[in-house]
């Protein structure tokens, strides 16, 4: 049976953890489920991780829809989540119209939205229309050009504001939050006062739950973690030992072997070739 909202908001009132994990595929999605992940986000860092941009601006509804409903046939437990992509929220009418696509045409849950008060109309309308909408503040990657990868929140009145859109964003019916590289002291305050689950990506322990990115967890690229993951795995780096070995048997000659043949009786083969 699959995870609902109301299952989320109870494992927020009875102190559950809640983990949050992107995929992006089928495959990807299938492995979270079978590891017991409860809530699959389809987030627009696929962009970055799977299409190779160096931002998510350039990812379009129907990149979303298309991995989204790869990710939904492949979980079929989780609750999933997809973000809808920049600028396709701008006004009331296109975030209906975005959030209907996501819904029909990929199955997903709920449908995610990066920003604050200027949003907050909108999360309400998409609510009261029946859509399950995830708030997203702190650092909102569709808005990097003007806020910076940077941590946010620090000073006193942007934390006042922040909590203030949070407030505003339950208050529209959103049914959860992220927080992203948000101070840990602030997150954990905005995680007691909000009735939703609040979940963090680099935004310390004190929240509901946590996110994190594929990619990162598994340690599908090359160079240094960001600073808020943690890399359980080195899948880059087994993958390429794999792919080495296999250029090294075709090219040598020890791939494939007999028992990766088809064979043919030797009759049938001289009829074929007219050698009879």
């Amino acid at each position: 049976m699959r995870t609902t909202l109301f299952d989320l908001q109870a494992m927020k009132q009875a102190g559950q953890r809640i983990v949050m994990l992107t995929a992006y595929d089928f495959p990807s999605a299938r492995l979270a489920e079978r590891a017991g992940v409860p809530v699959v986000l389809v987030g627009d860092s696929l962009g970055m991780v799977v299409h190779g941009h160096d931002t998510t601006l350039p990812v379009t509804l129907d990149d979303m829809i298309r991995h989204a409903a790869a990710v939904v046939r492949g979980a079929g437990r989780a609750f999933v989540v997809a973000d809808l992509p920049f600028l396709t929220y701008a006004t009331e009418a296109d975030a209906i119209a975005a959030a209907r696509r996501m819904m029909q045409q990929a199955g997903v849950q709920a449908v995610k939205l990066e920003g604050g008060a200027p949003i907050v109309p909108i999360v309400r309308r998409l609510t009261e229309l029946g859509v399950p909408v995830m708030g997203h503040l702190g650092l909102t990657p569709q808005a990097q050009h003007t806020l910076g990868l940077r941590v946010q929140a620090r000073q006193a009145a942007e934390a006042r504001q922040l909590l203030a859109d949070a407030l505003a964003l339950e208050a529209a019916g959103a049914f959860a939050l992220v927080l992203e590289l948000v101070p840990a002291p602030l997150a954990e305050a905005v995680s007691r006062r909000l009735r939703i689950p609040v979940i963090g990506i680099g935004a310390g322990a004190g929240c509901d739950g946590q996110v994190q990115v594929w990619h990162d967890v598994l340690g599908l690229y090359d160079g240094k973690s960001p600073r808020h993951a943690r890399r359980y795995a080195d899948i880059g780096a087994a993958i390429e030992t794999a792919l080495r070995q296999y250029v090294n048997e075709v090219q040598s000659g020890a791939f494939p072997t007999p028992a990766h043949s088809a064979r043919m009786d030797q009759d049938e083969l001289d009829r074929a070739l007219g050698e009879e």
